[in-house]
């Protein structure tokens, strides 16, 4: 079950960056190189997450090092906590579009449906990673970071037309949306524990 996941997990990933195409592309040509890695938001989650993965499949060394350690938890903590958070944000960005009158394609749903699922697999797999609060913390600090850069430089994934009024208003839901990912990973790592 866990190769599925991670193979379902990979090739959502990569999915991903080919769906950031063209705005990793427009980014390249009109804005600053070191602003390319802020722009593919989900693909990235799904990366972490899929590398999380692999530190189920393959368990860790007998004795570890304070390296495999330290990336292990911080890959973890990124896979979860931004893979919540992405998972929530299309979700809810695709709704509003369609609420405002974007008309909603298979693509749409389907985008959904794996959205979700990145937010709901993250919360499942919670009690099986050794990370904890303070690398959950670390990734808050990452999301708050990429959602400045997004909104300061505008390389926030494309929105639908009907969204461009609401730009502020995407932008404090955005930033609290990650500080609600960070809240709910602490929960259920509290339930971890029991």
């Amino acid at each position: 079950m866990l190769w599925m996941l991670f193979w379902i997990n990979a090739a959502g990933t990569i999915y991903g960056y080919i769906w950031y195409g063209q705005q990793i592309e427009y980014t390249l040509q009109n804005q600053s190189l070191w602003q390319v890695i802020f722009v593919p938001d989900s693909p990235t989650a799904s990366l972490f997450f899929t590398f999380s993965l692999l530190f189920l499949l393959y368990p860790r060394l007998s004795k570890p090092s304070p390296i495999y350690i330290g990336a292990r938890t911080i890959i973890e903590a990124l896979g979860v906590v931004t893979s919540i958070k992405y998972g929530f944000w299309a979700v809810t960005m695709i709704l509003a579009g369609s609420a405002q009158g974007d008309h909603l394609q298979w693509q749409h749903y389907m985008l959904m449906v794996s959205h979700l699922g990145m937010a709901i697999e993250a919360l499942l797999f919670i009690r099986f990673f050794v990370f904890g609060r303070f690398a959950a913390f670390l990734a808050l600090v990452w999301l708050l970071l990429n959602d400045t850069i997004d909104y300061t430089y505008y390389v926030f994934p494309w929105l639908p037309d009907e969204l461009e009024n609401n730009i502020g208003a995407i932008q404090s839901f955005t930033m609290g949306l990650s500080v609600i990912s960070l809240l709910l990973t602490w929960l259920f790592i509290s339930f971890r524990k029991v």
